[in-house]
């Protein structure tokens, strides 16, 4: 018996010894705490609303456009249609142009983003990796948004050894 207590004993040790340390984060609320935070969202919030009324007012001048088109196309003769779609086309175009230069991808909502959140998140971001060597942590998850691993001890990642097992170099 004494000996069948000191393998549990030894075992739970050893099991002890081997589990992984991990922390849950909410990066959203650590975020909504960080003054300059706040601050950078809303100049970021005031960008995108003065981008979406120019797009809005486009929008409006060339719905007006249509409007005047379809309202007097059949009085127009041939060449006049084509050249007023053309000039229909063409500022449909600018329009589609202009948006994807605001709020496509890289665009300029994302350019401001980076320079204005970018900072802050990598704060954060050295605050928990400091965090997570200070106390040891394997992994520290955030909850924010679903579950992300947001740190992860690099000794225990074995993306290496899938690779070696498909026989990829």
């Amino acid at each position: 018996m004494k000996t069948f207590f000191l393998a549990v004993l030894f075992s739970t040790g050893m099991m002890m010894a081997n589990a992984q340390r991990y922390a849950v984060i909410d990066s959203k609320y650590i975020l909504d705490k960080i003054p300059d935070y706040k601050e950078a969202q809303k100049k970021l919030d005031q960008f995108s609303q003065v981008w979406q009324q120019e797009l809005d007012q486009r929008q409006a001048a060339m719905d007006k456009m249509y409007k005047d088109y379809d309202a007097e196309k059949v009085m127009l003769p041939d060449d006049l249609k084509k050249k007023r779609e053309d000039e229909l086309f063409n500022k449909e175009k600018e329009l589609r142009d202009l948006q994807r230069k605001r709020f496509g991808f890289e665009g300029d909502l994302f350019k401001k983003r980076q320079e204005l959140i970018k900072p802050i998140q990598d704060r954060v971001y050295n605050a928990i990796q400091k965090l997570a060597v200070e106390k040891q942590y394997d992994f520290i998850l955030d909850k924010s948004e679903g579950i992300t691993v947001i740190f992860a001890d690099p000794k225990l990642d074995k993306s290496d050894d899938v690779l070696r097992n498909l026989g990829v170099k």
